[in-house]
């Protein structure tokens, strides 16, 4: 437990210089609407504790969440597909790079008019943000294991369901954990933008609301939130990494 705390100080001393001078800066500046300090954007989310806990939190975690599982099962699908098929390399890869040269923001405001304000024109905004680094990550974990292991347990009579499970899925999973440690919070980033360009709750669209009210600290207080949020999400995912990839630690 010490050694934990004491790998993380180098971190945490940053962390507090940086929140220092920002505080400093707000201090100097004096105006709240332009940049508040951390102790007005802290006072300000206990003050609005009711509607961004009961309310708008739930609604971009569950934006978030269907979005993220929706990206999950496309991008392992998609990258199972393109390792069990040259072909399907060839068709599938250069789509899955292309989808992402389009901008968020543009795709976002048609997806409303498809779709209304309902949740589902918020998740595809996150679908189409997340899915990307899962697929290739785990495309590129297929991609790493060696030609002289697989010949080696075809030689011993494996078939392709044992290549995958024995081989292919453990040499994958530490890509997998790292790919949905990427994907946590750009799946937050992708229902943040959605709510802010076209919603009726959530953390996106109460920043978007306090904006209009020049109000700077309620601006800022569901931003800290989700950035808050998006770190212990992480930190849980890091930690059923280390309890399932058990042998990472013996290499």
């Amino acid at each position: 437990m010490k050694t934990h705390w004491k790998n993380q100080l180098p971190a945490l001393l940053f962390v507090a210089a940086l929140l220092f001078a920002w505080q400093a800066a707000a201090m100097h500046v004096d105006a709240a609407y332009i940049i508040p300090s951390p102790t007005q954007i802290l006072a300000r989310m206990w003050e609005l504790r009711v509607p961004l806990f009961t309310a708008h939190l739930p609604a971009t975690m569950l934006c978030t969440g269907i979005g993220l599982a929706i990206s999950i099962v496309l991008g392992v699908l998609l990258a199972v597909l393109m390792d069990a098929s040259a072909w399907a390399e060839k068709a599938v890869y250069p789509v899955v790079i292309a989808s992402q040269t389009i901008p968020t923001t543009a795709l976002a405001p048609l997806f409303v008019l498809w779709f209304g304000y309902s949740i589902w024109s918020r998740v595809l905004v996150t679908v189409l943000i997340t899915f990307f680094p899962i697929t290739i990550s785990v495309f590129d974990g297929f991609r790493s294991i060696k030609t002289d292991m697989i010949d080696l347990m075809r030689t011993f009579g494996a078939g392709r369901r044992q290549l995958f499970c024995k081989l292919k899925l453990p040499a994958v999973l530490p890509y997998f954990f790292s790919a949905i440690k990427m994907a946590i919070p750009m799946s937050i980033i992708g229902a943040a933008i959605g709510e802010w360009l076209g919603a009726q709750s959530g953390l996106g669209y109460f920043s978007r609301r306090m904006m209009t009210q020049l109000d700077g600290p309620g601006v800022f207080a569901p931003i800290v939130l989700l950035s808050a949020v998006a770190m212990v999400l992480v930190a849980v995912v890091s930690l059923l990494e280390r309890k399932l990839i058990t042998w990472r630690n013996d290499t």
